[in-house]
């Protein structure tokens, strides 16, 4: 192969790699996708234009997921809080098969009766396609969307970054304020936050 091919290759690998950890945008259209669910439906975000979306990067086994609800309620508190107003919350598992946090449908049903969670359904993606779609790097990753369809929050569900549940009513709860930023017709204060937590256990 000559030096020019295997240039153009390469060249095409990293686009590649670069298309699939593409960063979500704040204030344009949220990567579409469609997905299986826990409960075995099929979720298609095209579906749920007209109704806020929140996706929400979870690992059940990782330190900062517990200490948000184990150790808190504050994510099953935010989940009802939401749902009760027509949201539509979804949980996103991305761990492959093998990894820390990969579970099966009947798992996650039952781990979230175990919590007292109440997110609308939750998305089994062990191939890790949406997760990369929206360059989800931790557990939690918090993303709104619009009734639009227009992505206006990415980032960590809270502002202090540690697995220690005494911070949270110290801590700007930016998930929280996003949404009533939406609902009340208002700029959402803080649209792009950096996440914290365990990373999301993808295929090597």
């Amino acid at each position: 192969m000559s030096l020019l091919k295997i240039a153009a290759a390469s060249l095409a690998i990293v686009f590649a790699s670069s298309q699939a950890m593409a960063e979500p945008i704040i204030n344009k259209p949220a990567p579409t996708f469609s997905g299986k669910a826990a409960d075995g439906s099929t979720i298609n975000l095209a579906d749920l234009k007209g109704k806020t979306v929140v996706l929400e990067w979870t690992n059940h086994d990782c330190p900062y997921v517990k200490k948000h609800y184990d150790q808190s309620s504050n994510i099953p508190g935010l989940q009802k809080d939401a749902t009760g107003k027509e949201v539509v919350w979804l949980q996103v598992i991305s761990s492959a098969p093998g990894q820390q946090g990969n579970v099966d449908g009947a798992t996650a049903i039952s781990l979230n009766e175990k919590r007292g969670a109440a997110p609308t359904n939750t998305i089994l993606d062990p191939e890790g396609t949406i997760g990369k779609l929206y360059n989800a790097k931790t557990t939690p990753h918090m993303f709104v969307i619009n009734a639009e369809g227009t992505l206006v929050y990415k980032g960590g569900i809270d502002s202090i970054k540690t697995a220690n549940p005494a911070d949270i009513p110290k801590a700007v709860p930016y998930v929280k304020e996003a949404l009533e930023a939406l609902s009340a017709g208002k700029e959402i204060p803080n649209p792009s936050t950096a996440p914290y937590g365990c990373s999301v256990k993808y295929a090597s």
